[in-house]
């Protein structure tokens, strides 16, 4: 059985995340938001990336990586 903790929140924050919760446990409500944040940031970096890259850049990234596929073999 897992150990739980209490966590500190203001009461109106508590509210709020109470209200999107709904019916879920509190742990799987808070790892999928983990999630979600850490996926949103994850494609936001990735987007600003491609924002600053030339076409060109991103077909030789593209080809590259291609390459690397095709030598790549497990063992």
């Amino acid at each position: 059985m897992s150990k739980y903790k209490t966590i500190s929140v203001p009461e109106d924050v508590k509210r709020e995340l109470e209200k999107a919760k709904d019916d879920r446990e509190w742990g799987d409500f808070l790892e999928n938001l983990y999630e979600e944040a850490k996926e949103k940031r994850s494609k936001g970096a990735f987007d600003e990336l491609v924002e600053e890259l030339s076409e060109e850049e991103l077909e030789r990234i593209l080809e590259s990586s291609e390459k690397f596929r095709q030598g790549f073999e497990l063992k």
